[in-house]
């Protein structure tokens, strides 16, 4: 499958399938250890410019009782301060909410990989008016994933969500 044929923010996309579903595995062994450790099922993975894996983690929320700690600001931590995150890539299960996105626009992180947005729709859309490529793969294992954890945990999954 070419790159034109998943969707994107119409940005000139740089980023093939292939390596955007690999660099997706990553983030999805994380979602698994935070579902294992009794937590929310969200992992993401920051990516280099040059595909070099910066940092990863899951959202630590219950684990941590710190509920800053969404599994995009695990990655972003776990890569350490960077000089600049032009052209690095934030590669998440699922469509980042306003907070993860907020980190992503305040830092300039340039592109998003999300697994899935049908079981919760965050921010991406405003990202990607905001000039950041969007990458939204549709994984059927990442809305299982989420499905399943939300028909089993309603009040947790809605506590993460603000709601």
């Amino acid at each position: 499958m070419s790159p034109s044929s998943f969707r994107h923010s119409g940005v000139v996309n740089l980023l093939d399938q292939a390596t955007a579903r690999v660099w997706l595995a990553t983030a999805v062994e994380e979602a698994r250890a935070g579902l294992a450790e009794g937590g929310i099922p969200i992992g993401a993975a920051l990516y280099g410019p040059d595909g070099v894996l910066l940092g990863r983690g899951h959202n630590r929320r219950v684990q941590d009782g710190d509920p800053s700690m969404h599994a995009e600001t695990a990655a972003f931590r776990a890569a350490g301060r960077q000089r600049t995150y032009r052209g690095t890539t934030m590669v998440t299960t699922l469509s980042p909410c306003w907070y993860c996105s907020g980190l992503v626009r305040q830092f300039g992180i340039s592109r998003v990989v999300i697994g899935e947005a049908v079981t919760f729709h965050g921010g991406h859309d405003w990202l990607a008016e905001h000039g950041v490529e969007i990458v939204l793969l549709d994984d059927p294992g990442c809305v299982t994933m989420m499905r399943d954890f939300i028909e089993t945990n309603p009040a947790l999954w809605n506590e993460d969500i603000g709601e």
